[in-house]
């Protein structure tokens, strides 16, 4: 009985020890809370976004401002170059230059303002990259330290739902924020697209002479490089009993070169008067008909058959014969293609017919790695719609044209997204700035470049880059468009301190 009382006192006195931690921990936290109340500052330009933690400001007291950099449009810390701070109060300066950061992407400025009033924030920027500067407007100073705190905890923003994602955790992942655009935003067509090589961006080869077929110029196999005029295979009726090539080739050569015999004669003797004219005439003719008939057959045959070359630079796209195969005079061997142009053939539902005169533009996708292109972006066209359907099929053809840039597969399949003129305004943002979570979907609104709020939003129709927000999000607002999930990871985790990896 005394050891159950003995261990119930200690289980008592473990609770009161947690219970007091918590406590301390509690009144601490406030007070650092109250001791660490600072203005959050923010500044965009075309090159840089700036967010410092500043001391608030106090005549005749020095301020620290902690300043982030960076670089635009890539999201990345700056990391070298001189920056001067200015702190302009009612026309009166101060100013402080560093020429390097105090860490990477952070310049630790201090100054001390000897004016009261209303003011700005003056950043001047001068690295490898040029000059720039960053105008942070509605800077107050104090005369009273008591009035700056209050005027910084007043303008404090936070929200139940903020996420903390510090600017040293931004920089080391890709990462990027912008504001959501009002754009014409029409009817988008989602559907599948087959791709297929532009006509004259692909040629068949075909045998001229029908014989056996060898490979001349080693593995000729599909994708293999060529280039015009590259011998890729011989077809060669020798040993044949009818239609020896060889044999044919051979008999042009004799009939050539007696016919040139008798005409080089005929041309001697005429001069004397020996042949009439009519005799040298018909010698001529013949002559010029064997020479046809030869340079022909010398011109794609040797002694061995007939030379079959690539016409163009590209690869082998498909091969229809296998070496030492009998192929017949206008029998395929052999489809060159440059896949250069691409042709996207779709086919869509009856119920676009109306609109398919509409589509001006489109995005596609790529399936094997995910990739997204606008059709300016591979400088494309819309080529046809149909305006009928067939017995067999009742889906509509669309086809468009597009450069290939190496992501394309001729013979693979593409999403394709139709977009449609129009002159309704929507409010987009990129799909990558979208996250789903059950079924409902929601964006991260910067509250600053370090706090994030998960907002809930309502999409429409996407278009495959960027998707129309129909409630829960205005044009002012700056979100996370790169790297959200990550917030959301850090979120969830609930491990990031509102001030890790700063230097104070």
């Amino acid at each position: 009985m005394k050891k159950i009382i003995f261990s119930l006192a200690i289980v008592v006195s473990l609770l009161s020890a947690c219970t007091q931690n918590k406590t301390d921990k509690h009144n601490a936290s406030e007070a650092d809370s109250h001791e660490e109340v600072s203005l959050k500052l923010t500044a965009y330009n075309s090159d840089y976004e700036v967010f410092a933690e500043a001391v608030p400001f106090v005549v005749g007291k020095t301020s620290r401002v902690l300043s982030h950099f960076t670089h635009l449009p890539g999201f990345n810390a700056v990391i070298s170059g001189s920056i001067t701070i200015r702190l302009v109060i009612e026309g009166k300066e101060v100013s402080q230059k560093l020429t390097q950061p105090t860490r990477k992407g952070i310049y630790a400025f201090e100054i001390t303002p000897g004016t009261p009033g209303k003011g700005r924030i003056i950043y001047d920027i001068v690295n490898g990259n040029g000059t720039s500067q960053l105008l942070v407007s509605d800077i107050t100073v104090f005369t009273k330290e008591e009035d700056a705190d209050k005027a910084a905890e007043a303008a404090v923003k936070t929200s139940p739902f903020a996420a903390v994602f510090t600017k040293e955790q931004s920089w080391k992942i890709d990462f990027a924020t912008d504001m959501p655009k009002s754009e014409p935003f029409g009817q988008v067509i989602k559907t599948t697209a087959q791709v297929q090589s532009a006509q004259g961006d692909e040629i068949l080869v075909s045998a001229k002479t029908s014989g056996m077929l060898m490979f001349s110029s080693g593995n000729v196999t599909e994708g293999k490089s060529v280039s015009t005029g590259q011998v890729l295979f011989t077809v060669s009726g020798s040993g044949m009993a009818e239609n020896n090539s060889t044999v044919r080739f051979q008999e042009a050569q004799n009939n050539y070169d007696k016919a040139k015999a008798d005409y080089e004669r005929m041309k001697a003797l005429a001069n004397d008067k020996i042949v009439s004219d009519k005799d040298l005439i018909a010698a001529k003719n013949l002559y010029e008909n064997t020479k046809a008939v030869y340079d022909n057959l010398n011109n794609n045959f040797s002694a061995k058959g007939q030379n079959v070359s690539s016409p163009m630079s590209g690869f082998v796209k498909q091969l229809f014969v296998q070496n030492g195969q009998f192929v017949e005079a206008g029998q395929p061997i052999v489809s060159i293609s440059q896949n250069k142009t691409l042709v996207l053939q779709a086919e869509v539902q009856q119920k676009y017919a109306q609109i398919l005169g509409n589509i001006t533009n489109a995005n596609i996708r790529t399936m094997h790695n995910n990739q997204a292109y606008t059709l300016a972006e591979l400088n494309g066209k819309v080529l046809s719609y149909g305006r009928n359907t067939s017995d067999d099929n009742y889906l509509i053809p669309v086809s468009l044209q597009i450069d290939n840039k190496g992501s394309f597969i001729a013979g693979g399949f593409v999403e394709l997204y139709l977009k449609t003129t129009t002159n309704t305004q929507a409010l987009t943002v990129p799909n990558e700035a979208l996250l789903e979570e059950q079924g409902n979907y929601f964006v991260y609104v910067q509250i600053h470049p370090e706090l994030f709020e998960k907002r809930e939003v309502h999409p429409g129709a996407t278009d495959g880059l960027r998707t129309e927000i129909l409630k829960g999000l205005s044009e002012s607002e700056r979100i996370v468009i790169k790297g959200a999930v990550m917030i959301k990871l850090a979120q969830a985790t609930g491990t990031l301190d509102a001030h890790s990896g700063h230097v104070h």
